[in-house]
C-alpha cells in the first residue's frame, strides 16, 4: 500500500506539471480528491490493512496528501498569475492613441423638473426658499400639529439619527423655518429638496425623493385661491386640456385638507396600469394652513390666513415621460439620463 502510494503522488505531481489552464487544473483535482478520486480511494482502503500497518500507512497518506495540496494550491496561483500576464499583453493600452473625447453632460430629469417647477411657479409669484435635510423632531413634527405620540406621525416611516434628530420625511418643516424668519410680511413661496422615508423600495417608491411644497400666507386667502393655483400648475406643466379632481383628505397640518387629482396624461381617463385603472392621477396633497402651524410660525391665526401643498417631483417626471420605474431615476444607468 505505501508502494502505491509513491506511484501515486509521482503519477499526480507529474499530471500537474502538464496542466495548462484552469479546466485542467479542476479535472486534475477531481481526478485525484474527488470522491470516486485515486487519492480518495486509496485513503478508503485503509480499513483493509492489518491493524498494526495502519498508524503508518495513515500518517504517510496524510503528507502525501498535504504534499498534493501544496503543490496544487502553488500551480493554482501560478496558472492565474500566468493569464493575468497574457490578459495584458493582449490587451496592451498603446499611451499614443489620441484620448476617447468626453461629451458635455447635462441636468438629470430631476433637476430639469424642478427648474420647469420653480419657472411655472415664478410666474404665479412665489419664491424658491431652501430648508435643512436634517431637522428636529420638534420642527418635523411638533410645530406641525402632531405632539410626541400623535397617531399621525404613523403616516411617515422615520429616519432617527438620535432621539431629537431626524432625516427629514417631508418638505412641510419649511413652512416654520420661513413664517418666523419673513413675519410679519405676506409669503408666497415653494420649498424644494430631498425627503428620506424608511420604506421599501419598488417601481412606485423610493426611500429618498424630491417633494416641492408650497406655502402662501397672507390677508383674505381662501380654498378658491389654492385650487387655483393648482389647476394652473397642472395646466402650464401637463397641457391646457387638463382637468382637475378635488377630493377631501387629512393632513394634520391643514385644515381643511384635500388632494387634487389630474386626469391621466397617459390614457385620457380611460383607465390604465399607471393610474390604478381610475382615470385620475394624484398630484398633489394640499389644504388651508392649520391655525396651529401659523401661530407656531408667529402668525395670529385670527388676522392671516395662508394655504399650502405638497408634491412630488419624480412621479409627475414619470407621468410627463411614460417612465415605468422610479428606481431609473438614482441607477446611474446613463442609458436612461441621457434620453432626457
Amino acid at each position: 500500500m505505501l508502494e502505491r502510494l509513491n506511484v501515486l503522488e509521482k503519477e499526480a505531481l507529474k499530471t500537474l506539471k502538464t496542466t495548462s489552464d484552469s479546466d485542467a487544473l479542476a479535472e486534475w483535482q477531481k481526478r485525484y480528491f474527488g470522491k470516486k478520486g485515486a487519492l480518495t480511494t486509496l485513503l478508503r482502503s485503509v480499513g483493509d490493512l492489518p491493524a498494526e500497518d495502519r498508524p503508518a500507512f495513515g500518517k504517510a497518506a496524510n503528507q502525501v496528501k498535504q504534499r498534493l495540496e501544496t503543490a496544487y494550491e502553488a500551480h493554482a496561483r501560478d496558472l492565474r498569475q500566468a493569464e493575468v500576464e497574457r490578459s495584458l499583453e493582449r490587451d496592451r493600452l498603446d499611451v499614443t492613441l489620441p484620448g476617447r473625447p468626453i461629451g458635455p453632460g447635462h441636468l438629470h430629469i430631476t433637476t430639469q423638473t424642478l427648474r420647469e417647477y420653480f419657472a411655472i411657479f415664478a410666474e404665479m409669484g412665489f419664491q424658491v426658499y431652501e430648508a435643512p435635510d436634517v431637522e428636529t423632531d420638534v420642527m418635523n413634527f411638533g410645530m406641525l400639529n402632531m405632539p410626541p405620540h400623535h397617531p399621525a406621525r404613523d403616516m411617515w416611516d422615520t429616519f432617527y439619527i438620535d432621539d431629537d434628530v431626524i432625516l427629514r420625511t417631508h418638505t412641510s418643516p419649511g413652512q416654520i423655518r420661513v413664517m418666523r424668519e419673513r413675519y410679519p410680511e405676506p409669503i408666497r413661496v415653494v420649498l424644494p429638496g430631498k425627503c428620506y422615508r424608511y420604506e421599501q423600495i419598488t417601481a412606485r417608491s423610493e426611500h429618498q425623493f424630491y417633494q416641492l411644497e408650497g406655502l402662501a400666507v397672507g390677508h383674505a386667502i381662501t380654498m378658491t385661491y389654492l385650487i387655483g393655483t393648482l389647476t394652473e400648475f397642472a395646466r402650464r406643466l401637463y397641457g391646457p386640456d387638463r382637468r382637475l379632481r378635488i377630493r377631501s383628505s387629512y393632513f394634520p397640518f391643514t385644515e381643511p385638507s384635500i388632494e387634487a387629482d389630474m386626469d391621466c396624461i397617459l390614457c385620457a381617463g380611460a383607465g390604465c396600469r399607471m393610474c390604478k385603472y381610475s382615470g385620475w392621477l394624484e398630484i398633489a396633497g394640499a389644504g388651508m394652513v392649520h391655525p396651529v402651524v401659523l401661530r407656531n410660525g408667529g402668525y395670529d391665526p385670527e388676522e392671516w390666513g395662508g394655504f399650502a401643498f405638497g408634491m412630488g417631483v419624480e412621479r409627475p417626471a414619470i407621468v410627463k415621460y411614460g417612465i415605468d420605474d422610479i428606481r431609473l431615476f438614482y441607477s446611474n444607468d446613463l442609458r436612461f439620463l441621457r434620453q432626457f
